[in-house]
């Protein structure tokens, strides 16, 4: 692999704004994301370090190394009962390297936003215009917070990946993730959440995937702290749970951040967040996390909404929810986790004392075989490790 190698890399080596997630560019340009697009730093605490002591496990002849290989992952690291038991890098990225998490960063939201209601600061039932009436007029208007957390604001939006107009690439325009087209005026993240005008069904609906929903909530989350959202990620969650290293977010040209997907951090912090919630939301005797909410996201999904929802086909056969931006199995053992797109993955077996955290540089946005090679993986780890 060449790409950006040499001074200057060769033309086709050159990863750009205009090409950082075209394959195979994304192998090199998720492990550096910020030398693409602006981001601000979230910091974490230097004295306070959760330290995760190591610990093998058999996991041999479960197929790991070539589920592995078949879906480009590039860091995966399995943590059970708090200890690294597996870890395994690819693609020149190592355990101090900052992989993008994509949508796995709505996960991330998910938590700072149960924690800031846990402090009365947000409350999931108020309208979303009570903290943006900027957005009154828009499909937003009459739509709840916690309808943006659970993705069922019935706003008319094509998640499509492979779309080449369209709101979806406006959206990536407004984010910073694209260069404006030529002769086209700079936008901005605030100034796109307006422009979506049009409903596709009642808001309290079905699981309707719009990633517009998240950077919203984002800027409520702003309002209602009065904190710009790299430092509350930081204060609230990334310094007290005990990162090892600054996370990053990337930002539009205004400063408003990518709460959607634009996360970046190392394979063991993100196992960091999985041991949290695996714990109840405490470390060292500290609630972070409330651990009412954890029960709630685990039981009080909507397997209807799911079901006659954007993602149900990606897991087929699988009774399964969506709430505040997490994954549930609804089964004896309910697996929580975050899907990103390209490969990205938290898993978290609560009962089993389970996280699994996963990057990978896959080409396909969604890669419906891959999803399924990697959860049949992640059955096989909770079979060996967690009976």
């Amino acid at each position: 692999m060449t790409v950006m190698h040499g001074f200057p890399p060769a033309p086709a080596d050159q990863v750009t704004l205009a090409n950082w997630r075209t394959p195979p560019l994304g192998r090199w340009a998720f492990q550096h994301v910020r030398e693409v697009v602006p981001s601000a730093e979230i910091a974490h605490d230097p004295d306070g370090v959760w330290t995760l002591k190591g610990g093998g496990a058999d996991l041999s002849g479960l197929g790991i190394d070539a589920a592995l290989a078949v879906t480009a992952t590039d860091a995966l690291v399995v943590l059970h009962d708090g200890r690294i038991v597996f870890e395994s890098y690819a693609n020149g990225m190592t355990a101090n390297t900052p992989h993008i998490l994509m949508s796995v960063s709505k996960s991330v939201l998910g938590v700072v936003a149960a924690i800031l209601a846990g402090q009365g600061l947000f409350d999931r039932a108020a309208p979303v215009t009570a903290l943006i009436p900027e957005v009154s007029g828009s499909a937003y208007d009459g739509a709840t917070l916690g309808q943006l957390l659970d993705m069922r604001a019935g706003v008319l939006f094509d998640e499509n990946y492979e779309a080449t107009s369209g709101a979806i690439i406006a959206y990536r325009r407004a984010q910073g993730w694209n260069p404006p087209a030529p002769g086209e005026a700079p936008s901005d993240l605030r100034g796109f959440f307006p422009t979506l005008g049009e409903a596709d069904g009642p808001h309290g609906g079905r699981f309707h995937y719009v990633s517009p929903n998240t950077d919203l909530l984002g800027w409520a989350l702003e309002r209602a702290s009065g904190e710009r959202y790299a430092d509350l990620v930081s204060r609230l969650l990334w310094a007290p749970m005990g990162a090892q290293r600054d996370a990053y977010i990337t930002v539009d040209r205004l400063g408003a951040p990518r709460c959607a997907g634009g996360v970046c951090t190392t394979a063991r912090d993100l196992a960091r967040l999985g041991l949290l919630i695996a714990q109840g939301g405490a470390r060292d005797g500290r609630q972070i996390i409330p651990a009412a909410w954890i029960d709630d996201i685990t039981s009080n999904g909507d397997p209807v909404a799911w079901d006659g929802g954007d993602f149900a086909h990606l897991f087929p056969g699988a009774a399964m929810h969506y709430r505040d931006k997490w994954y549930v199995t609804r089964e004896a053992r309910p697996l929580l986790f975050g899907l990103g797109v390209n490969g990205q993955n938290l898993f978290i077996d609560r009962a089993g004392g389970l996280v699994i955290a996963r990057f990978a540089s896959q080409e396909a946005a969604l890669d419906v075989p891959a999803i399924g090679t990697t959860m049949a993986m992640v059955a096989a780890i909770r079979a060996r490790l967690a009976g």
